[in-house]
């Protein structure tokens, strides 16, 4: 199969994913979670990502569950569907789980049905993903870390687990090896709670990308290792943490920024609906944090609100720099912030 990588740092590239790969993974996977036969589970994500592919169409359907297909995300849509076909299972990305948090629309449906929500994409905050349990009467959102390079999964909390470590993307799937690599180019492998670069070794990893051998060879070395360019860590438990990919990471004076880490703490303010951040460069050539912000319905948020918020929580040289107001923050299908979009429009200017 050649689905295509999302392309939020840069072009999408085709991935070459094998049968065998796409069969192993699921079998990894089903060895953490799998749904029931019967089971009625609400798709809305995209079929031609593999996120959708995998986790909507390949897995639930070899199980005998029932998906229950939309066109599109709309949210009352999406609510109703769950009261009125009493679907049991959401997998969604982190967008939907924003919305069902934080909207109003939602208290006027009945979702008791649902038993367990699994968000992936994305890095999802732990406060946000509390929300939403609450609202839908869940003990937690479950997570799960993957890519399209791994077919998809890697990483998964499963509903079965009574006490997964809060925040957390979940544990290894089996035969599937995890490194983290020092950012600063160092050997030797990071230990717990120490973040780094993560590297995924196993049978799931893809083929290469299409046509580009050297991107090929820069992502996956001689070893077998595929260097993720995403941030994380593992704590004493052994479950992942993300904190961001590495090319979005800001630069300010020598200290690391990550944009989820602001973008999560500007969704805690009940006057915005949805926020992005990335670095831009001033005169003098220093990177520092910006905020696209999109103001709840009926909010006056001004731009010092926004720093004065962030600023009452963060480190100093974490703290937002600038804020522009947004109608949307711009997404892919698959719900990921397409920050590349926002740099776009910045040099434009």
């Amino acid at each position: 199969m050649l689905p295509y990588s999302s392309g939020t740092t840069g072009l999408p590239k085709g991935v070459m994913l094998t049968h065998r790969s796409i069969a192993t993974n699921l079998a990894q996977t089903d060895a953490l979670f799998h749904p029931g036969e019967g089971e009625r589970i609400l798709a809305v994500l995209p079929f031609f990502h593999i996120y959708g592919l995998s986790a909507l169409l390949n897995q639930p359907l070899r199980c005998g569950a029932t998906v229950v297909v939309l066109p599109r995300f709309d949210l009352e849509q999406f609510c109703r569907t769950i009261e009125e076909q009493r679907v049991q299972a959401l997998i969604v990305a982190p967008p939907i789980a924003l919305a069902l948090a934080k909207h109003p629309v939602v208290d006027h449906f009945d979702l008791s049905s649902v038993e367990y929500l699994l968000c992936a994409a994305a890095p999802l905050d732990n406060e946000l993903g509390a929300v939403c349990a609450r609202r839908l009467g869940l003990p937690h959102v479950l997570q799960g870390y993957g890519m399209t390079e791994l077919s998809p999964v890697s990483h998964l909390v499963s509903p079965v687990e009574t006490d997964p470590s809060p925040g957390s993307v979940g544990r290894m799937v089996p035969s599937t090896e995890l490194r983290v690599a020092a950012l600063d180019g160092t050997d030797g492998d990071l230990g717990p709670g120490e973040p780094g670069e993560l590297l995924i070794r196993g049978p799931q990893v893809m083929k290469g990308y299409f046509g580009r051998p050297s991107d090929t060879a820069a992502t996956v070395d001689a070893d077998g290792w595929l260097h993720t360019g995403d941030v994380g860590f593992v704590d004493e438990r052994g479950y992942l943490y993300i904190v961001d990919r590495v090319k979005e990471l800001i630069k300010y004076k020598g200290y690391q920024v990550a944009p989820a880490e602001l973008e999560a703490l500007l969704l805690g303010h009940p006057g915005i609906a949805d926020a992005a951040v990335i670095g831009v460069t001033d005169a003098e050539g220093t990177e520092s944090p910006k905020a696209f912000v999109v103001r709840a319905p009926g909010s006056t948020l001004t731009e010092e609100e926004v720093t004065a918020f962030v600023a009452g929580q963060v480190a100093p040289y974490k703290k937002v720099r600038a804020v522009e107001f947004l109608d949307a923050v711009p997404k892919s299908p698959a719900g990921k912030i397409l920050r590349r979009e926002l740099r776009a429009r910045e040099a434009a200017r």
